[in-house]
């Protein structure tokens, strides 16, 4: 049974973000309905996209010098470190734990995508911001492959 759906009070105006929202709540949703040896590897896969989707907002927050990232981050971290430590718990055995971390991230989510988030989103909204963060990351990844390319 989900435990939250993507509606449009969920949409922030911000297309990367919205796609990676939407993947989210559907990897949240998997790992409400798995049982068994699938809960494992669906938290897995919850983890490996929360990684990925925390840095990537991250990456854009000190790109475009967002004045709150350091609280945004610690939510994000937060939220990290009790999913992997639900992960860890399931595996010992304590499936019931899987529901349990997707209803309560869920309900974060909820509250997080319509705070934090859409206060990013409109911050990188502005006329040339998300541009601007977009490049100054893509700039810093060519010179990180320029500099380990030379070393």
């Amino acid at each position: 049974m989900p435990v939250t759906q993507w509606t449009p009070d969920l949409a922030l105006n911000h297309a990367e973000m919205d796609k990676t929202h939407q993947e989210f709540v559907d990897l949240l949703n998997r790992v409400a309905d798995a049982g068994g040896t699938a809960l494992v590897r669906e938290l897995d896969a919850l983890i490996a996209h929360t990684e990925a989707h925390f840095a990537q907002e991250q990456q854009w927050m000190e790109a475009a010098a967002f004045p709150p990232l350091h609280c945004h981050v610690r939510e994000h971290e937060g939220v990290l470190e009790i999913t992997r430590e639900v992960r860890k718990r399931v595996a010992e055995g304590e499936t019931h734990l899987g529901g349990v971390l997707a209803k309560a991230v869920a309900e974060w989510f909820t509250h997080h995508a319509a705070s934090m988030d859409l206060i990013l989103a409109m911050f990188l909204n502005q006329p040339g911001q998300f541009q601007a963060a977009t490049a100054c990351q893509t700039g810093c990844e060519t010179a990180k492959s320029a500099w380990h390319g030379a070393a």
